[in-house]
């Protein structure tokens, strides 16, 4: 039981209920322990407390164009590492058509993002169809492989060492955001039965085992994937974001941990899907203001109109470390109180992890330097 220093206390202009009915010509800033959920302070600010002309040193907003990622390796685990810690690794793969080889993660369970492509995955528990926007958990030392209908990309998350679960959905009840009814598994179905190798052929297929980082690989004279049942409480699961029934307020706004879709050790994962907006006139209707003092994060632009940023496309990721305030850009800012639009049109996976997250290397021109100058006033920006 954490025992903070804790008690209610109120000074100057300010509002009484969080994200609503702010004092005219204030913009509000959430300070808070441990994400949104522990102990938390609002402060009512003049001027948008990102207005900085400059930025020195590390502890900097970033920016990353992954379609700018153009190396396609065969192995999902060889795809480039954009961002990992001791508990996470972030990769993004680009391939075409089938694997040539089978992929096994040795070091934690493995979350697949399908960004683009349609196409199936064949593991040891059977097959799945995919597409744009599935999300596919696999456990530890699942062996797989896919094969798509042309171009694909996939966002990977690996849990280290640790292992994905559903999050305490509270209050909400285990059927909120989606029903684990609607979790997929796979099939050992026709086209699985007629992808093994027949009885007395030999034929050559290799397995990658990535465990502490070192691959190895493994020569089979046949296709390992070649059960013909299972049983039991731990399977693959899949389902797609278009799925997603989010979670919303119309006098409200939400912070992003309502949207948490999957936890793992010292990290989570969150899925921003369309919406209505909140039509409480006293509302905010974009993200307030909040200092991320206890965790990174991270968003993957999936697909839509990404209302409160600024010149981010799909495919790009923005990485705000831990440490200092940020949230909507200026443009955004207009639509605060009076929304443009009645609903959000976009997908995007949030990473939020406990631990400082490291930049994986990079080929250059994939991040955007400018991106820290994004919430910089035009007139004010600095040389």
């Amino acid at each position: 039981m954490k025992n903070y220093v804790r008690f209610s206390k109120v000074e100057g202009r300010n509002s009484r209920q969080a994200h609503v009915d702010l004092p005219e010509g204030t913009f509000e800033r959430e300070m808070s322990k441990e994400g949104f959920f522990g102990p938390s302070a609002h402060l009512y600010h003049s001027r948008p407390p990102t207005g900085w002309i400059n930025w020195e040193g590390p502890l900097r907003p970033r920016a990353f164009d992954l379609n700018k990622l153009n190396a396609a390796p065969n192995s999902p685990l060889e795809a480039a590492t954009v961002l990992h810690n001791a508990h996470v690794d972030m990769r993004f793969w680009r391939t075409s058509g089938a694997m040539e080889r089978l992929a096994r993660n040795g070091d934690g369970d493995q979350l697949l993002f399908v960004h683009e492509g349609t196409g199936e995955i064949f593991c040891d528990f059977g097959r799945m169809d995919l597409r744009a926007g599935d999300y596919v958990m696999l456990p530890r030392g699942t062996m797989w492989r896919t094969v798509f209908q042309d171009d694909a990309e996939i966002l990977m998350i690996e849990a280290t060492n640790s292992s994905f679960q559903l999050p305490d959905k509270g209050l909400v009840g285990n059927h909120a955001i989606f029903d684990p009814a609607m979790l997929e598994t796979p099939a050992m179905d026709e086209a699985f039965r007629t992808q093994q190798t027949p009885e007395g052929r030999e034929e050559i297929w290799r397995v990658d085992i990535k465990r502490r980082g070192a691959l190895s690989t493994v020569t089979y004279p046949y296709n390992p994937l070649d059960a013909v049942g299972w049983k039991g409480d731990l399977t693959p699961v899949r389902i797609n974001v278009e799925d997603f029934r989010p979670l919303m307020s119309h006098r409200y706004h939400l912070p992003p941990s309502a949207h948490t879709t999957f936890v793992a050790n010292r990290f989570v994962v969150c899925t921003f899907c369309p919406r209505p907006m909140e039509t409480d006139p006293e509302a905010l209707k974009v993200p307030f203001f909040h200092n991320n003092d206890d965790y990174d994060e991270v968003l993957f632009y999936h697909r839509g109109d990404f209302f409160s940023r600024d010149n981010i496309e799909k495919g790009m990721i923005t990485f705000h470390p831990c440490g200092f305030t940020h949230g909507p850009h200026p443009k955004a800012l207009a639509g605060m109180l009076t929304p443009k639009k009645t609903a959000t049109d976009e997908y995007a996976v949030m990473l939020d992890t406990r631990d400082a997250l490291e930049v994986g290397d990079l080929p250059f021109g994939v991040e955007n330097p400018d991106y820290v100058r994004s919430w910089t006033p035009k007139k004010e920006a600095a040389e």
